[in-house]
């Protein structure tokens, strides 16, 4: 294992104390670990949270500012941040306006946010929770009870931290996050595995000359593996995948801040069709040159614009990583007026960053 680390067991801890130093306009706490904005507490806006397991940067503490998250809470090395990190984190933050959650679909995070919710809820706190799941690669994982929360985790908090920014309350700010999970749909691939540091070896092997189609942002396994062929073939099939897939529907269990009760919901995600417009999103998966991605952009364009889709707005580069691995995800997120407004709308985090 090659990496620039000290002590396997103090990775988080340096990186988080190098993030502090790096980014004065961010406040940073060790113990327990979050990260959020430095003009905390919002009296007057909903405190739009996220955090998850790191290996993931610069999601999710990169996205911490002025039109994005208000906090972020970060875990070991793909692994679940726990509830106290979430609960001192909404107390740090939160205002009258209430506190949004949003999870993406893996069991440990599903279960700490959930606890946490509750924990913000005793506070008198008004919150509510969002599920992401919109990798299409599949429907349940040994990770997950359906499908993963992948890239358009990145384009939901973009736009729900704008509206925050904007004054939409809590109400409206939960019924938006749920718009853009249903609008979006995510699909990834790896040429190699990633290392994570408290193993000390590869997640997975691939021979020279293989890649695994469909993989998750914790090096899980994909759908099949298969010979390795040329990016336009590669972008094709998950590009292919994503917009070939129908309505899926599934039952969602989420917090309701009236009632105090957890409470299910189904949710149907809505297929793209011609004449959509999209925001598309080409990821590294952390160890892929951009200069690659804007090839399979070349070629997503290419496919949309034969279905008679508009990509409205695009965001590409390493945005939501798996450590080193090399590969690339593709997200596509059907995008009406509200959405490309507040997509455009000023931000002001280290990993994203205009208008301002």
């Amino acid at each position: 294992m090659k990496k620039l680390i000290n002590a396997v067991e103090n990775v988080i801890l340096e990186q988080l104390q190098g993030m502090a130093l790096a980014h004065p306009e961010l406040k940073v706490s060790l113990e327990p670990k979050y990260i959020i904005r430095a003009d905390a507490p919002l009296t007057d806006k909903v405190a739009v949270i996220s955090g998850g397991g790191s290996g993931h940067e610069p999601m999710h503490g990169g996205f911490v500012g002025p039109g994005m998250l208000a906090a972020a809470c970060p875990g070991e090395v793909f692994t679940s941040p726990t509830p106290d990190q979430m609960y001192e984190a909404a107390k740090a933050v939160a205002g009258a306006a209430g506190v949004l959650f949003i999870i993406k679909n893996y069991t440990g995070d599903v279960l700490n946010f959930e606890m946490a919710a509750e924990l913000v809820h005793g506070d008198g706190t008004p919150v509510q929770t969002v599920l992401v799941d919109d990798d299409v690669a599949v429907k349940n994982s040994l990770y997950t009870a359906g499908r993963r929360g992948v890239g358009t985790t990145v384009i939901l908090e973009k736009i729900v931290g704008a509206a925050a920014e904007a004054g939409y309350d809590l109400d409206r700010c939960a019924e938006l996050a749920r718009k853009v999970n249903r609008y979006g749909r995510s699909m990834g691939m790896a040429l190699t595995s990633c290392t994570v540091p408290a193993a000390g070896k590869p997640t997975f092997e691939l021979g020279a000359d293989e890649v695994e189609i469909g993989i998750g942002i914790h090096g899980e396994p994909g759908q099949y593996r298969e010979t390795l062929r040329p990016v336009d073939d590669l972008t094709t099939t998950l590009a292919t995948e994503i917009l070939d897939d129908l309505a899926y529907s599934r039952v969602l269990r989420e917090w309701d801040r009236v009632n105090g009760a957890w409470v299910e919901r189904e949710e149907v995600d809505e297929p793209f069709a011609a004449g959509d417009q999209v925001i598309a999103f080409v990821n590294s998966m952390g160890g892929t040159p951009l200069s690659e991605l804007y090839s399979v952009y070349r070629k997503l364009t290419e496919i949309c614009t034969a279905r008679g889709i508009t990509i409205a707005r695009n965001l590409i580069g390493p945005y939501i990583t798996s450590l080193e691995m090399q590969g690339f995800s593709i997200t596509l997120v059907k995008a009406d007026a509200e959405i490309l407004s507040l997509w455009d709308a000023p931000v002001k985090t280290p990993g994203l960053r205009w208008g301002v």
